[in-house]
């Protein structure tokens, strides 16, 4: 069995890993859309590094974009295997892939208008609405923990890393040549204090890893801790200042996180009397999902139920779709509270909410998750004076402020925890990877000071033998 590193390598978007028997047959671990990386974004995902029609089989963690975003432009290049999951992945690939599709034909036409005017040939989409219909056909679903035979020499499994509904590690166990060999793939790693969802599980001895380090470098604050702080700001914002308050968050996981625990503050008498919007089509519907899958809840959440049977609906909370009733939000002068995405603010609604709102003092822009180095809301977060929105310079007058608790990927401690239940000596190799180079490489410090001997940061593009 050889391991082929094509995405993922150099940032913590495009996770893409081929896994290649002795056999011939390809089976590719993810297959996701680079993000936030500036111009070269575009060319990035174009470039697939492998024969789409060589591929036997996608093995897919979870629905994340830049885990599943370049599934269909891989079928529109000639991939006609199946797409393994979980049940949830699926139904959150329904709406993610499709809202993908829209955002690569909405880009196009705004550039081909741009291109026409400069007398330039139109250029194409990197994928449509057809492409993904084509793709999500597709798909077959697993449950967690049961083993798949893809032939004699390959079987896998999922298990639970509590990082968004349906996100799972892979185990891959090869049959060859009267021997096995085990890797896993962590995916994304969750938090073990998680608001909603279950703790990622313990998980088979390994010979091989491939290990996420999105935070290899950092500890998160603590999970107790968010509430409160989201309340300061909250009050300081809309009380103190009267201004509004903008919270770019991804339609999955950490918008549902937001509101979960502005429900609890609701219920405890302690929410300020304010309109709260949550203002994306995307991330009405996958609160939708969430709800359609409790088994994936946490113990705590279970028993939170029991009293307030929606956890993601009150009063003064109003979900929109609509574009017109978006843009109404800019005539809003009352202090209230917009969560829109994407998380990184570097597209969708919360984009021209953040224009509408950067140029007063009285209003927070809050960062709650993790942001690329070049996307809007890491220069946000670096204190930037000026930033570039929409083709034009904005002053920064707004506060920015930032509660990392609530990021839904572990920290190097949860990291350590996670591998904990592997025996160092059996491991043979730990591959790190969804990572920048200083957390890759503070985190591949840590796992030798843990005991694990042999710890590779991949290039793009290397291989390696798994014996």
């Amino acid at each position: 069995m050889k391991l082929k590193f094509i995405g993922a390598t150099e940032s913590v978007t495009g996770s893409k890993h081929l896994v290649l028997t002795d056999k011939g047959k390809q089976l590719l671990l993810d297959c996701g859309l680079y993000q936030g990386m500036g111009k070269e974004t575009s060319e990035l995902n174009h470039e697939l590094g492998l024969n789409p029609e060589n591929i036997d089989a996608v093995i897919l963690s979870h629905a994340h974009i830049d885990h599943s975003g370049g599934l269909p432009y891989l079928v529109k290049e000639g991939f006609k295997g199946k797409i393994y999951c979980t049940d949830a992945t699926f139904d959150i690939c329904e709406i993610l892939l499709m809202d993908s599709a829209h955002i690569q034909e909405s880009d196009v036409r705004y550039l081909n208008k741009r291109r026409a005017k400069n007398g330039e040939a139109p250029v194409e989409p990197l994928y449509g609405i057809k492409d993904v219909e084509r793709c999500l056909k597709r798909f077959k679903t697993l449950p967690y923990g049961s083993e798949f035979y893809i032939n004699d020499e390959i079987s896998f499994h999922f298990s639970d890393v509590g990082h968004i509904t349906g996100s799972a590690a892979v185990h891959i166990t090869s049959h060859e040549e009267g021997k096995e060999t085990t890797l896993s793939f962590t995916g994304d790693v969750g938090r073990y204090t998680d608001m909603l969802l279950k703790s990622p599980e313990p998980f088979q001895q390994s010979d091989y890893i491939i290990c996420e380090s999105t935070y290899g470098d950092r500890l998160h604050e603590q999970t107790e801790d968010a509430a409160a702080k989201l309340l300061q700001v909250v009050t300081h914002t809309c009380v103190e200042k009267k201004g509004k308050l903008i919270i770019p968050a991804f339609s999955l996981g950490r918008t549902q996180e937001i509101v979960f625990v502005l429900d609890k503050l609701k219920n405890e008498g302690k929410l300020p009397d304010i309109k709260i919007y949550v203002d994306s089509p995307l991330s009405v519907s996958a609160t939708e999902i969430v709800r359609k899958h409790p088994e994936a809840f946490n113990e705590n959440l279970r028993e939170y139920i029991k009293s307030d049977p929606d956890p993601f609906g009150f009063n003064n909370l109003i979900y929109i779709r609509e574009s017109s009733e978006s843009r109404e939000l800019n005539d809003i002068q009352q202090p209230c509270i917009i969560i829109s995405a994407s998380g990184m603010a570097d597209a969708g609604r919360v984009k021209h909410h953040i224009r509408n709102a950067i140029h007063s003092s009285n209003n927070t822009i809050l960062m709650v998750g993790y942001c690329s180095p070049r996307s809007l809301g890491a220069k946000l977060l670096a204190g930037d004076k000026q930033v570039h929105i929409f083709g034009e310079f904005y002053n920064v007058e707004a506060e920015i402020a930032s509660i990392n608790s609530y990021s839904a990927h572990a920290d190097y401690s949860e990291l350590l925890r996670y591998l904990s239940c592997q025996d160092t000596n059996m491991v043979k190799t730990i591959f790190l990877v969804h990572g920048e180079e200083e957390a890759k490489i503070a985190f591949k410090t840590k796992l030798k000071e843990a005991g694990f001997t042999n710890v590779v940061i991949p290039e793009k593009g290397s291989s390696f033998s798994l014996e």
